[in-house]
């Protein structure tokens, strides 16, 4: 599907390009070829009209100047006399073949393709006269420059398929890098599902038998009840990941008080920390606000509470910070002393389904909080990171603000 992708941007670039190079270079030579008519015509023009001064060529002034002779002609299409001096003009029978093919046209002005003339016919009553001018330099110029032309086309339009097959690559590396998370996600969430999916079944299968008793069937039972409860968190999970993929949430953002707010969401886990014999500390800077959406800022600080309330020591601490740093942005810092985080987990804490730890799983962590974190953070363009140094384990997330909010009271 990605070739095909790629196969297709390629051959619509080059298309374009294709009919840009044809029409550049058409018009090119389309230009070309008028300006040299439109110079070689009024050149006969201006010879014409002075046709008592044909043996002076050199005084005729600015215009330019082509190979070119005349052929004054008497009242009944007689040649009278000849000049321009760029010809060799004493073959009569020639220069009546000449007289004829241009008194047979209808037109004043005509181009002779056999003999590589241009020629104009003066009308004049009193002084009729032919000027003939060689084209053969304007072919050679013309033909030149097609050719020219051409090389330029073939050379441009090599030089678009090798950027176009790049720019392809570029343009598609986004979408394989989605359709290879894609895949990866499938893969992970199937792998999530087969394991409760398969003690459900077996543990339903068991029921069926006449072999076990009640207490072993009440076991069978529990045992479905808790992998559908964890299937149940599971798909939660995966549907607030793919609605805070989307864009749409952007468009209800508004002020928040994320002073007020970090402060709101810490007080649900306070008897949640203490029950579990984990210490809370929360120092929050008052009057820091943001634009954004609420309910997904707070999801992220109850995904940040909740993270470090599974993978926090017995007995260890939690510090929730929120400060201002520098202009115009704000730091929230979920930090809990844990098992230390391999240096080169940190970079994948984020990605869906991954754990530092396999065993983790047991906890009843599927990857999935902090990939909806850091999808979240992304669409309030903020950034969203984890540190772990001296035992403490930390995740930091930078936002921009909006001004000082009200002070909660």
């Amino acid at each position: 599907m990605l070739k095909r992708l790629r196969l297709k941007f390629v051959l619509i670039n080059m298309t374009i390009v294709t009919i840009l190079l044809c029409v550049i270079l058409g018009l090119v030579l389309h230009f070309t070829r008028a300006d040299l008519e439109s110079k070689s015509i009024g050149m006969m023009q201006s010879i014409a009209a002075q046709p008592f001064q044909l043996g002076a060529p050199d005084q005729r002034g600015e215009e330019v100047r082509l190979p070119f002779f005349t052929l004054q002609l008497g009242p009944d299409g007689e040649l009278m006399a000849t000049g321009g001096g760029y010809y060799d003009l004493s073959d009569d029978e020639f220069l009546d073949g000449l007289i004829r093919r241009t008194a047979g046209s209808s037109k004043r002005l005509g181009v002779l393709e056999e003999y590589g003339l241009r020629y104009y016919r003066s009308d004049n009553p009193v002084t009729p006269c032919l000027v003939f001018a060689d084209i053969s330099s304007e072919q050679a110029t013309l033909e030149g420059l097609f050719h020219t032309c051409l090389l330029i086309g073939l050379a441009g339009f090599g030089a678009f398929l090798w950027v176009s097959v790049m720019l392809s690559k570029w343009a598609v590396r986004p979408v394989e890098r989605a359709w290879q998370q894609q895949r990866q996600f499938v893969a992970a969430a199937s792998h999530e599902l087969k394991t409760p999916l398969t003690v459900i079944t077996t543990n339903a299968q068991l029921l069926r038998e006449p072999d076990y008793g009640p207490e072993q069937k009440e076991r069978f039972l529990s045992s479905i009840q808790t992998m559908s409860r964890q299937m149940g968190a599971l798909i939660r999970q995966m549907l607030e990941l793919a609605r805070a993929d989307s864009v749409e949430q952007r468009a209800v953002f508004a002020r928040v008080e994320l002073s007020r707010l970090v402060e709101q969401a810490v007080l649900p886990f306070e008897p949640v920390f203490f029950e579990a014999g984990l210490g809370l500390e929360t120092h929050v800077d008052k009057g820091i606000a943001v634009q954004g959406g609420a309910e997904q800022l707070g999801q992220v600080v109850d995904i940040l509470l909740d993270n470090a309330r599974k993978y926090a020591r017995p007995g260890g601490m939690t510090w929730v910070t929120l400060e201002r740093k520098g202009r115009g942005r704000c730091l929230l810092t979920v930090a809990d002393q844990g098992e230390p985080i391999p240096q080169e987990a940190l970079g994948h804490l984020f990605e869906r389904f991954y754990r530092a730890d396999p065993a983790r799983s047991r906890t009843g962590s599927f990857g999935l909080g902090l990939s909806i974190a850091q999808t979240i953070v992304a669409q309030h363009r903020g950034r969203i990171w984890a540190e772990s140094q001296g035992g403490v384990n930390r995740f930091l997330v930078e936002l921009r603000t909006t001004g000082v909010a009200e002070k909660s009271e």
